[in-house]
């Protein structure tokens, strides 16, 4: 599956079809984003609020790539051990006593640990490469990755320059809890996902839900527009919208009408005490509402 890459990338249309494959509904702006990363070797850059399917659609290109996904996690304190590399000191340790006398040379493959950065370099047609939440992470990181994001390339002491063969996709994804450097922004394609409208969410739900009727799909997606447009602290996103959906569906089948098997399955979509207090008095209407 790995060679199919190219194939799927030969317009933003055929991209965005062999998204769906994989349940991720790309639109038009995105699918255009992630094509110009793809044949411009440039790594793409997607910011938006939590929950509206950065992360998810990392996943989505590589499975549609066929390459596995590498993932960093960032955060505060990450540091080059983390991302790039790390020496086996013990075993290290242990070659030394095992040589005596003997030279050998402990800075082999054999004694080098790849973090996620190295591994992509090592396997650049085989792997995607996604830093999940950079935003995370410190100015001291960020200038980590300007020379692995510039040129593809890691410096490690003790053996030199390492050099990807070929450019690699990578990923990043920002909440924008902080700005990101502009000399890290200049170096990738960058778009901006936003939450998707009532329309294209319920069909999100349908396509990665297990067994949601489509009438169901249609209200939750209303129900979650309205949520979302009150001063919560932590409004839901499109995954808390599937899981809501899941929830309700199977409540109903246990014997709940519907309406009260939204309110009684709110744990599920919200996920903060204040939030929950301030929206419950105005559940009922708000559910009634996306019903009608």
């Amino acid at each position: 599956m790995a060679h199919e890459g190219e194939g799927i990338a030969t317009s933003p249309e055929a991209l965005m079809s062999r998204l769906a494959q994989s349940h991720y509904l790309a639109d038009e702006e995105l699918a255009t984003a992630i094509f110009l990363a793809l044949r411009l070797g440039k790594p793409l850059l997607l910011e938006g609020a939590p929950g509206v399917g950065k992360t998810e659609a990392a996943k989505a290109v590589a499975e549609a790539l066929g390459r596995d996904l590498v993932r960093l996690q960032c955060y505060e304190g990450i540091d080059a051990a983390h991302a790039l590399y790390e020496w086996n000191y013990q075993r290290q340790l242990l070659a030394i006593r095992q040589a005596g006398e003997a030279e050998t040379d402990i800075y082999g493959d054999r004694f080098l640990i790849a973090r996620p950065l190295l591994q992509v370099l090592q396997a650049p047609d085989q792997r995607v490469l996604l830093v999940d939440e950079i935003d995370r992470s410190d100015h001291e990181f960020e200038a980590l990755l300007l020379e692995f994001l510039s040129d593809f390339q890691i410096s490690i002491p003790e053996r030199g320059t390492l050099c990807a063969k070929s450019r690699p996709l990578v990923v990043l994804t920002s909440n924008r809890t902080r700005e990101l450097a502009e000399a890290l922004r200049r170096r990738c394609v960058y778009h901006w996902i936003g939450y998707p409208d009532a329309e294209r969410e319920a069909a999100i739900i349908m396509a990665r839900s297990g067994d949601v009727a489509r009438e169901t799909a249609k209200a939750v997606a209303d129900a979650v527009r309205d949520i979302r447009a009150r001063p919560l602290a932590k409004p839901p996103g499109i995954a808390e919208a599937i899981e809501w959906a899941n929830a309700a569906t199977i409540l109903e089948k246990g014997g709940s009408p519907w309406p009260e098997a939204f309110r009684r399955a709110i744990g599920v979509l919200i996920k903060d005490e204040e939030d929950i207090h301030y929206i419950e008095p105005e559940m009922r209407h708000i559910i009634e509402a996306a019903m009608s």
